[in-house]
């Protein structure tokens, strides 16, 4: 795909993977359409897009939504004039171990709030918005491209089931997709990043990361824009549908 002024939506765009993923896009010449629940940093992404020469427009939607989403996804079909690309990006934690035990007794378990939530934002979401995007694609007749952020922990990961619940399921649903959507001219394609450079790694302990990124052949986080190389490859390369990249720096749980 020439990435020349086509219409690309980007769920999470607000910040980290999401808002370098819209920026590399849109050094390509993209317009984008920048999708977060956080309307204020939404307003710096979409600043610092336009500010390559393209067309960005923030739109705030809950991707957990089935409403939000349908209604979202027919906005930027008008706003723009078409539809031609997707990144489902946007994604939570709630991590916790399945048991909590402590001298032989179970002093904690994981909720089902944590586990629903996860599910909700990071599986359904992703049906949710590929589902809405991919149905304007199919009526604007001109294929497309959707992109779905993974993760390493998809593997199982511990303190992670619902995380890697989700992200095992959004590369099942990639395959699936490749298969039922080639016919009109769609490509899927998942990344799966491994600990990357994000807000949400910053909550963690330096002792804590030190200890986790001696897992890590290259022994160094990833860059978001790293992960967003892997998204520009998957748009650009017309022969890509249905697979995984691993951009993990060589690490495996």
């Amino acid at each position: 795909m020439d990435l020349s002024h086509k219409t690309i939506a980007i769920t999470g765009a607000a910040r980290g993977i999401g808002r370098a993923i819209a920026l590399t896009l849109g050094r390509r010449g993209a317009d984008l359409a920048l999708i977060d629940r956080d309307p204020e940093a939404l307003a710096a992404t979409r600043a610092d897009c336009e500010a390559l020469g393209v067309q960005a427009r923030a739109y705030t939607a809950n991707v957990a939504d089935e409403g939000q989403v349908d209604a979202v996804m027919s906005r930027i079909a008008e706003d723009f004039g078409r539809f031609d690309g997707l990144v489902n990006n946007a994604g939570i934690t709630r991590d916790g171990m399945l048991l909590k035990v402590r001298d032989g007794q179970v002093t904690d378990r994981m909720s089902l709030a944590a586990w629903q939530a996860v599910i909700d934002v990071n599986l359904t979401g992703v049906f949710l918005c590929t589902r809405a995007a991919a149905e304007q694609m199919v009526r604007a007749g001109h294929g497309g491209v959707i992109v779905s952020l993974s993760s390493v922990s998809r593997a199982g990961n511990m303190g992670q089931t619902n995380y890697s619940a989700a992200k095992a399921g959004v590369v099942s649903m990639t395959t699936v997709w490749a298969r039922e959507l080639a016919r009109f001219g769609i490509r899927t394609g998942a990344i799966a990043p491994g600990f990357t450079a994000t807000e949400i790694l910053q909550t963690i302990p330096a002792e804590t990361m030190d200890k986790l990124l001696s897992a890590v052949p290259l022994r160094r986080t990833g860059q978001p824009e790293e992960i967003a190389q892997a998204a520009q490859f998957i748009f650009e390369n017309d022969y890509f549908t249905g697979r995984c990249i691993e951009v993990d720096g060589g690490i495996r749980l």
